[in-house]
């Protein structure tokens, strides 16, 4: 009896508090980056020049094409050319200097940005998480309980408006949805984004070609050299961008240094006195003489801006302030010089024989311009590359949450997090992206395309951004106001003169934007009223407990993984398999794999374990936990893991973990880590196998093995700790466990078809029978999640009358 409490106390605080090595190592680590941090930071913003800065830094290569198509022209006084100036000097201050760089970028997710990281810190804060399957455990999650350190706790107004609002969006679930389609709609405008830009880019960078080219000839190479690299570029995607990626930063190093070289130039040479047009009078000048024509061509300013949310979006792969450095002290300046020097050039040419001769290539010297051309292509793919992998991580966020239909992803890199891969995507974007530019074959319309599918992303970002500063950084309701005032007025007024041109190009990102949102409505939805069904179908556990240990039927060795979305009750899948075949494993495994609305899990937080029924029985519970950018470990790799965390579960004993113990209806559930982070715990050793698939501790241990058998797939040893003892019962349970795993795991998955049930809608009848049976089939299964070998799966059919 001395045994059990020298454990209980060990065990308990395992799980609530990271052990001494780890602190240690922690805090050695932040010792370190903190005797680099200038060296780290430094470099961390060189390479985000080429993730980051591809996209905003070719923008000089369209802006004023763009702008002087049709709306306006320049006239021999300079005051249209010094407003369009002014009004991209002040546009590029005001929105990616003011509002992303010092406002938007610390409304990070626990380091993450984006669209979806504004609506995770929404979804903790006021709880309006889509996730049906949510549990209070998750809320023990150190990432989740992590607060913005811009919170102001001891303001005494906001407390008052913030606690109200957060109620009222907990209470009415139109006010949920409301903000799950906002949260849409921005992501879709990002894929949409996705096809828009390096079509746009490519397109804008061959053009120059138009200049050293008779007009009857260049528009025969231009557009096959732009949709030859276009099927380049998305036809390597699938090498992933590790081999070259180191590149990706000097070529853009180089094309801002050399655009700003060039603006200088052109600065010197042709108007010294441009930066006159600096001046906001310019703005009213430009606006008073050309009125209507005026306010349509923003539509084309606008562009000065697109890429900005990359700033945000590719957050977690940088820091905040290695952004804020590359963007202030190199991308910016580059951009004002390079947009300066176009405008001193145009100021002293008024006399032009066609929009072509207002672009980017006309300001650049003769001598170099062919380089300058190559350079511009090579920053175009840098640029468009950077919006692809983008449009990845996106779709793989909205599929995490339940938002997508399952897709193929890909992990292209095994150091870099987040190079990932998705064959479905990368070709739908690249027919969207051919078929743009070979219908348009105009930077015009491409130009109008482009910017309305950027202004819609940053209007959403403004307005989940003032949701974020009155319920999560507890920031005055006064100041969300202002922000969305002056921020959403900017954006509103170049919305506009982007929506006006519908028939000219706009209409592409809104129909885009609108089949995308529509898929991912219908998929959400169907998955709803598919879990809805499992919930209200689930088995009893009296049902279960009643049959005995046997469960009434013959139990045959190895591990069966029933996968199921619930985190509490038996699936119906269960007593739909044993009624048919009355014959299961000797250990069975309830698999839920969930994401929780957090970027990130850690390993030592990853499984949510815990029994069914008495131990006897050998029912277990496995949750398992990740974030929506985590990335899903393949099958071996996470066999193992899940084997050793149940062991470990086992050896620590089920009522152990008190601090970290979620209580659920059925069963109680216990925080255990992956292999790697049990200290002092059990290891497990395979045959064949020279490691041990876990990090342990150093004092001694006992060796368990199994019982010789014939046709064993592998051998299995479980090495436990000599103290603190473990039970006779205990024991017995790691012996069955190991039998188990050498015999082998199985699969079981339900293969459900869905319908509608009989006195439902129309509406619903279509979108359930149709619209959602449609994606199911051609999505792909859970298999493909699990990185399942086809041999060990059994599926089970069932139909779902939702």
């Amino acid at each position: 009896m001395g045994g059990p409490p020298m454990k209980l106390e060990r065990e308990r605080a395992l799980p609530s508090s990271p052990p001494p090595p780890m602190d240690l190592e922690t805090g050695a680590h932040r010792n370190h980056v903190k005797k680099e941090s200038w060296r780290t930071v430094l470099t961390l913003a060189y390479q985000s020049l080429g993730v980051v800065y591809g996209d905003l830094s070719t923008s000089p290569l369209y802006v004023y094409k763009s702008t002087f198509a049709e709306d306006i022209s320049h006239s021999e006084t300079n005051e249209e050319i010094f407003g369009v100036l002014s009004f991209v000097f002040w546009t590029l201050t005001l929105v990616p200097l003011l509002k992303y760089v010092f406002i938007v970028l610390r409304a990070d997710d626990n380091g993450e940005g984006g669209t979806f990281a504004l609506y995770s810190l929404l979804c903790r804060h006021a709880r309006v998480n889509a996730l049906p399957n949510r549990q209070v455990a998750d809320e023990d999650l150190s990432e989740y309980k992590k607060d913005s350190n811009l919170a102001d706790t001891s303001c005494s107004k906001n407390p008052s408006f913030g606690s109200s609002l957060k109620s009222t969006l907990e209470k009415h679930r139109v006010l949920q949805r409301i903000l799950l389609v906002l949260a849409l709609i921005g992501t879709c405008m990002v894929i949409g984004d996705g096809v828009l830009t390096p079509a746009l880019s490519v397109f804008s960078a061959v053009s120059g070609v138009e200049l050293s080219l008779s007009k009857e000839h260049h528009k025969y190479v231009e557009l096959p050299v732009s949709c030859a690299i276009l099927v380049a570029l998305f036809a390597l995607q699938h090498y992933g961008t590790h081999r070259v990626g180191f590149l990706f930063a000097p070529v853009v190093l180089i094309w801002l240094l050399c655009i700003s070289g060039i603006g200088i130039y052109n600065i010197l040479h042709w108007n010294p006195h441009v930066y006159k047009a600096l001046s906001p009078y310019y703005m009213y000048n430009f606006l008073k003489k050309t009125q209507r024509g005026g306010w349509m061509s923003l539509g084309g300013i606008l562009l000065c801006i697109t890429g900005s949310e990359a700033m945000f979006a590719d957050l977690g792969h940088f820091s905040q302030l290695s952004i804020k450095i590359a963007f202030t002290t190199l991308v910016y300046p580059s951009l004002i010089l390079a947009y300066m020097g176009q405008a001193a050039y145009l100021s002293t040419h008024h006399v032009i024989e066609s929009d072509y001769q207002i672009g980017f290539y006309v300001s650049v010297p003769d001598k170099i311009r062919w380089p300058v051309l190559v350079i511009a292509i090579i920053a175009a793919v840098v640029g468009s590359q950077a919006i692809i992998t983008g449009t990845f991580s996106i779709i793989k966020q909205c599929s995490s949450l339940g938002c997508f239909p399952k897709v193929k992803i890909v992990h292209t890199s095994s150091k870099v997090h987040g190079q990932i891969y998705i064959p479905e995507i990368n070709w739908t974007l690249m027919l969207l992206c051919l078929a743009v530019t070979i219908g348009f074959r105009d930077t015009k319309r491409l130009g109008n395309a482009s910017g309305l599918a950027v202004i819609t992303v940053m209007l959403v970002t403004t307005c989940l951004m003032s949701l974020v500063i009155v319920l999560c950084w507890e920031k005055s309701v006064f100041l969300a106001i202002g922000f969305v005032f002056f921020f959403g007025t900017i954006e509103a007024l170049y919305f506009s003169a982007s929506l006006i041109k519908f028939l000219q190009g706009a209409w592409v990102p809104i129909a885009l934007a609108f089949i995308f949102l529509l898929i991912m409505c219908v998929w959400h939805y169907g998955s709803l009223k598919k879990y809805e069904f499992d919930v209200q179908n689930k088995v009893s556990i009296n049902w279960l407990l009643s049959l005995g240990p046997s469960l009434g039927i013959v139990r045959v060795r190895g591990i069966g993984l029933i996968h199921t979305e619930l985190v509490t009750g038996i699936p119906a899948i269960f007593s739909h398999f044993v009624t048919n075949l009355p014959a299961f494993h000797q250990v069975l495994i309830f698999l839920c794999i969930k994401s929780v609305p957090v970027p990130h899990v850690g390993p030592e937080e990853r499984f949510l374990i815990g029994h069914i029924g008495p131990r006897e029985y050998r029912l277990y519970r496995c949750i398992v936990r990740y974030g929506y950018r985590d990335v899903h470990k393949d099958d071996t790799e996470f066999e193992k893991d899940l084997v050793c965390s149940i062991a470990e579960y086992i050896r620590a004993g089920s009522t152990e973990f008190n601090a970290d113990m979620a209580k659920e209806e059925d069963d109680k559930m216990t925080v255990v880590g992956t292999c790697s982070t049990h200290v002092d715990g059990i290891l497990l050793r395979e045959e064949g196998k020279d490691e041990i698939e876990t990090a342990g501790g150093t004092s001694e241990v006992r060796e368990m093995e199994s019982p010789p058998a014939m046709q064993l797939k592998k051998r299995v040893r479980f090495i436990v700790p000599d103290s603190p003892q473990i039970d006779k019962a205990a024991r017995e349970e790691l012996q069955d466990l190991m039998e188990a795993r050498e015999a082998g795991v199985a699969y079981i998955l339900g293969n459900s078809y869905v319908r509608a049930k009989q006195g439902s809608s129309m509406l619903k009848k279509f979108v359930i029978n149709y619209g959602y049976e449609f994606l199911r089939r051609n999505s792909r299964g859970p298999t493909h999640a699990l990185s399942v070998p086809h041999a060990s799966t059994l599926e089970v059919g069932m139909i779902y009358n939702v």
